[in-house]
């Protein structure tokens, strides 16, 4: 495992365990402190100096007592998403002379995991980061090479501490095998393996917020980009999980009153093989499927009958004109 620097990401990757995608802390070995439950939440956490609990400082994270026996802390997760994992961010914002001094993680698939089976001989645990040191105050960024679909993680700290915030980057493996043949689903979905692959600008709200659970909270809950000041439009392009045949497509500007897009159309492709992005987007053979619609503020825009015939459907661009905020965008299809 390689310690990343840092100051990079995961780009094209899903954080699995986190709360907006079902993410749940399931037991922990101690939360004296400050409750299990934080790891999963947005953010990084903050830091408010004088607010106190009856147990000590009150911390945005999970922290554990100071343990005076032998041992170590530990968390389970159960991922929102199961997926492959492809890196870890093991955050200690704010945890400056708390923090622990290693982790490491372990994980396993286990469809039917439950917290009285943890430490049976039934559910097979992995190491899919050994045990490493961590920097107080800091993201602590680590590549995954594990290859399996994984469904819960054990998040081990050494001996006890605190952690501000986890995040566990990969790629979702739906189980299609619960997908009833001929059935209409959000082929766009994270929860089915969609991905925002690139966006011309996400000034105000990144992209990935399209396609998450549920409906925007606030504007920070979507995707925005900066006022255009010159010619052209901005777009965003999403890679579906599966392909197929889009039957019906929903906008949703939702929050964004004085700053939605004015109009929208939607292009799509079939590149089953090729990858789609912001440095190749403009090569593909595009085909219009929604012609330059206007939008209006606040409001949940379906499309059906306006639709043009497609099938075999990889990839959708959404077009905003000339720019502005969307909250979520759903393709609703049949997979092929």
């Amino acid at each position: 495992m390689q310690l990343i620097h840092e100051t990079a990401a995961f780009p094209g990757l899903v954080d699995l365990v986190s709360e907006r995608v079902g993410g749940k802390a399931l037991v922990a070995s101690d939360e004296f402190f400050a409750p299990k439950e934080n790891l999963l939440k947005p953010g990084r956490g903050i830091f408010i100096p004088d607010k106190y609990t009856d147990r000590g400082k009150w911390m945005d994270g999970w922290e554990s007592r100071r343990k005076r026996t032998p041992g170590y802390d530990w968390c389970i997760i159960r991922l929102g998403l199961p997926g492959v994992i492809k890196g870890i961010d093991i955050d200690t914002n704010h945890f400056l002379g708390n923090n622990p001094a290693y982790a490491s993680v372990e994980a396993c698939a286990a469809e039917d995991f439950s917290v009285a089976s943890r430490g049976t001989k039934a559910v097979k645990w992995i190491h899919i980061l050994p045990k490493s040191p961590l920097k107080p105050g800091s993201q602590n960024l680590f590549s995954v090479t594990e290859s399996r679909r994984l469904t819960h993680i054990r998040l081990n700290i050494f001996p006890d501490g605190g952690v501000a915030r986890l995040k566990v980057y990969g790629e979702v493996i739906p189980d299609w095998n619960a997908v009833k043949l001929g059935s209409m689903i959000d082929l766009a979905s994270v929860g089915y393996g969609g991905v925002v692959v690139a966006a011309s600008d996400m000034f105000f709200g990144s992209k990935e917020h399209l396609i998450m659970p549920g409906r925007a909270k606030n504007m920070g809950d979507g995707w925005e980009t900066k006022r255009r000041r010159g010619p052209g439009h901005d777009w965003a392009i999403i890679k579906l999980g599966r392909a197929g045949s889009v039957r019906k497509i929903e906008v949703d500007s939702n929050h964004f009153k004085g700053n939605y897009p004015d109009r929208c159309s939607i292009d799509v492709c079939s590149e089953p093989v090729r990858i789609v992005d912001a440095l190749t987007c403009y090569d593909v053979k595009w085909k219009e499927i929604l012609r330059e619609t206007k939008l209006h503020p606040h409001k949940r825009h379906f499309f059906v009958n306006e639709l043009k015939k497609n099938t075999s459907i990889t990839h959708v661009r959404l077009n905003i004109y000339p720019d502005g905020g969307v909250s979520r965008m759903r393709v609703w299809g049949v997979v092929e």
